[in-house]
């Protein structure tokens, strides 16, 4: 990790609080009327930082998160808090790392280079995407769908800046959006992705406590 980007993980609660502030609004939009989509999301492609296929089928069931990450932006130490929601919903939601370098040139380095950054510096273990750019033109396809309502079904708002985030249902219908300063951690978050029909961590904790031996 260089010096700014230590930096930058220090100054990141103050960071995130500021553009909070200065955006003054929630930063949360959602799939109020329920739109389903048009494209599959399930039929899509894309190919992890080792150069492997990924198939999305395998997400079926799953709430997922996709994000547009970097490692040299403001909200870089993110991707700590992403791996903890990852974490702490591992039997129902699966999240989805994009690196891109689209704003400000904050993901310059290599796929091998950002996967071995985000591992390290971060402990970072969900799925991380070979680098593509996440804004038109020359936009990837997943993010292509993301941000099409023609295919998503309701939304066209594409990342404004690194670390946008995308949740979809179990059904691989596009729930919501959250910008750049809505922690993953976000109670707002943590609500939508407990929506009744979705997993409950509260009661898998409960469970897995009264299924422990006796001491």
């Amino acid at each position: 990790m260089t010096v700014k980007q230590t930096i930058l993980k220090f100054i990141y609660p103050l960071i995130g609080k500021l553009s909070g502030l200065k955006n003054k609004e929630s930063g949360i939009y959602s799939n109020t009327r329920q739109t389903s989509a048009v494209v599959p999301f399930y039929s899509l492609h894309a190919t992890l930082a080792n150069k492997s296929g990924f198939d999305f089928t395998t997400l079926k069931g799953k709430k997922v998160m996709l994000v547009n990450v970097a490692s040299n932006c403001g909200f870089t130490a993110q991707y700590d808090e992403l791996e903890k929601l990852s974490q702490l919903y591992k039997s129902s939601l699966i999240v989805l790392g994009f690196p891109a370098n689209d704003f400000k040139g904050q993901e310059p380095g290599s796929d091998e280079e950002i996967e071995n950054f985000c591992r390290v510096n971060y402990g970072v273990s969900f799925p991380i995407f070979t680098k593509a750019s996440v804004i038109k033109p020359g936009q990837q396809e997943v993010f292509s769908w993301l941000t099409s309502k023609d295919k998503n079904g309701w939304n066209d708002l594409q990342p404004s800046w690194n670390f946008c985030k995308y949740l979809l249902n179990e059904n691989g219908e596009l729930q919501a959006t959250f910008k750049s300063h809505v922690s993953p951690l976000d109670k707002e978050v943590l609500k939508m992705i407990e929506q009744p029909g979705s997993f409950n961590f509260k009661q898998h904790v409960v469970n897995k406590v009264n299924h422990l031996p006796p001491c």
